[in-house]
């Protein structure tokens, strides 16, 4: 395959091995269909493949190519030059200039005024995208107050209310239906452009989302505390909303039919700690691979955590099944609510929402000690370079100069911006007993500053350094 000035879609990651082989570098748009802003860098894009005509250039649609997706996002198995995330395009003909050999490394490019294809391009989709993304807010504020006013009461929630996705999504609507209320909702997991808007529109960082005509009244722990005072009803029939048309829910040790002696005995054992997993298994011989799973988070997060074997009582087993309305295990529990399974709590740590509902729970996280902390940064990668500002926006020469000698050496590594924490600054001084920075680490052992980064480099010993 040759280039020719064209951009391709990327079908596998086996097509990109391929292509490789090659020695012509090869450039990557990761895009994804709800991304305006990818939809912008595309033209840019395009005009690039004409400019550079020997590169190759290939669309890749993120969430159809996770096994690309997850190589380049962490690290890549060939020589990766640069990376450029977010949308710029100005940022974006400059490094691939670059990488294509049309001007020095340490030149800035200018495809505006080097006449090249893209030039123009460049210039009219800042514009664009400048004009376009107050535009496009206002439409989806728009669509989002739409959404809002589309039901007197209006939930925002994961999943459905035959179907939650989440403990808290579930608990507002047995609220909802506790108060014998008609509602709407909408399920933000289908749509992650109302997701992540409607936390800004609502100033409110979680979900559900509970609205009355139009108002936000709040979350979950807002709903239950509302109910369980009779404000929530009191609100609805100051807003002229019917209270006795839904079907209702009673209260669950009534609507599931459970004794009110293995129900008082499940409530227990929800209730023995603050952070309770049911599982299979215990925590250090789980008998499932999703237990398993919950188990490293809860450790990952730091947090204590009782739990249950409920391979070991076939009635606490089968009757929290009917208690929680979830049929499946793990069970995750905080503070008495069901936070859900194993999928979700991956979900929610990943998105940083289980640390947040942790801390709005007063959950008490366990704090690394400074060497502990010291050190896992230092491992967190291969190489690993203690520096001032951010390999992209380096904030001193020393640490600029080490940035350029690893990129022209290839040699891929993490970085830390000692600017940014001042614990870690004066701490590293001590930990490595080296006093300036950038440092240098290797396989958590320090190479050195500048100086001797240079030396390697010059004396053509840097990459065989880092690699053995």
């Amino acid at each position: 395959m040759s280039g020719g000035g064209s951009v391709k879609e990327l079908k596998s990651k086996a097509e990109l091995d391929n292509v490789r082989q090659s020695g012509a570098p090869v450039i990557l748009h990761f895009w994804a269909s709800w991304c305006d802003a990818s939809k912008h860098m595309d033209k840019v894009f395009s005009h690039l493949s004409i400019d550079f005509p020997h590169a190759h250039f290939f669309r890749v649609e993120a969430e159809e190519q996770p096994e690309v997706s997850e190589a380049y996002s962490v690290s890549a198995d060939g020589k990766t030059v640069d990376t450029l995330e977010g949308a710029d395009p100005s940022s974006l003909a400059n490094k691939v200039a670059k990488v294509t050999g049309f001007v020095n490394p340490g030149e800035p490019a200018a495809p505006a005024s080097l006449g090249m294809a893209a030039g123009p391009t460049v210039l009219e989709t800042v514009k664009e995208m400048f004009t376009d993304n107050g535009s496009s807010q206002d439409a989806l504020n728009k669509r989002l107050q739409q959404l809002i006013d589309s039901h007197p009461i209006m939930l925002f929630m994961k999943g459905n209310p035959e179907e939650p996705k989440c403990g808290f999504s579930r608990q507002v609507i047995d609220i909802l239906k506790d108060e014998k209320v008609k509602f709407g909702t909408f399920d933000i997991l289908s749509d992650n452009e109302v997701r992540e808007g409607l936390k800004k529109y609502s100033n409110w960082p979680t979900f559900p989302q509970l609205y009355c005509k139009g108002e936000l009244l709040g979350g979950c722990d807002i709903a239950i505390a509302m109910h369980k005072s009779g404000e929530l009803k009191d609100v609805f029939q100051e807003h002229g909303i019917d209270t006795g048309s839904g079907s209702g829910k009673s209260d669950i040790s009534e609507s599931t039919g459970l004794s009110a002696t293995l129900s008082s005995r499940l409530k227990s054992l929800v209730n023995s700690s603050p952070v309770m997993l049911f599982m299979k298994g215990t925590p250090d011989e789980p008998k499932c691979g999703f237990s398993g799973k919950v188990v490293e988070i809860l450790r990952q997060e730091k947090v204590d955590f009782g739990s249950f074997d409920i391979l070991t009582d076939e009635e606490v087993r089968q009757g929290l099944k009917v208690y929680s309305n979830w049929s499946s295990y793990p069970q995750l529990y905080i503070k008495d609510e069901l936070i859900g399974g194993s999928d979700i709590v991956l979900e929610m740590q990943k998105s940083g929402e289980l640390k947040k509902v942790l801390a709005e729970k007063g959950i008490i996280v366990q704090k690394d000690n400074l060497e502990d902390r010291l050190k896992n940064v230092i491992t967190s990668s291969p190489v690993m370079l203690f520096m001032k500002g951010t390999p992209d926006s380096p904030r001193c020469g020393f640490s600029s100069k080490v940035v350029n000698a690893l990129r022209e050496e290839g040699v891929s590594f993490g970085s830390f911006d000692i600017l940014s924490d001042e614990e870690v600054r004066q701490g590293m001084k001590v930990y490595s007993n080296w006093p300036t920075f950038p440092q240098l680490y290797y396989k958590g052992e320090l190479i050195g500053g500048c100086d001797i980064v240079l030396e390697l480099r010059n004396n053509g010993e840097l990459k065989s350094t880092l690699s053995e």
